[in-house]
């Protein structure tokens, strides 16, 4: 009984360790990502996974029309918004 305490245990402490350093927290950055992108509204200031930087034109279920420097509007998945950035 203790000898197989013994292999299972550093096992289990592998585990919890990986859990609470690699596991839990891409599950807190998943969750903060899907808040800011559910909580979109005309006139934010986004920043897309490619770079663009612009403004929250429309907003529809799942894709948002961003408004760039020169006025023109280009639609992306909500999916594709990486950040919002303060005014």
């Amino acid at each position: 009984m203790e000898g197989m305490l013994g292999t299972v245990g550093p096992l289990i402490l592998m585990f919890v360790l990986f859990y609470f350093l690699l596991i839990r927290p891409q599950q807190k950055r998943t969750k903060a990502v899907q808040q800011m992108q559910s909580g979109l509204k005309k006139g934010d200031r986004v920043v897309t996974i490619g770079g663009l930087h612009g403004f929250v034109d429309a907003i529809d279920e799942d894709t948002v029309v961003i408004k760039c420097g020169d006025g023109s509007r280009l639609t992306y998945d909500r999916n594709a918004i990486r950040d919002v950035k303060p005014e």
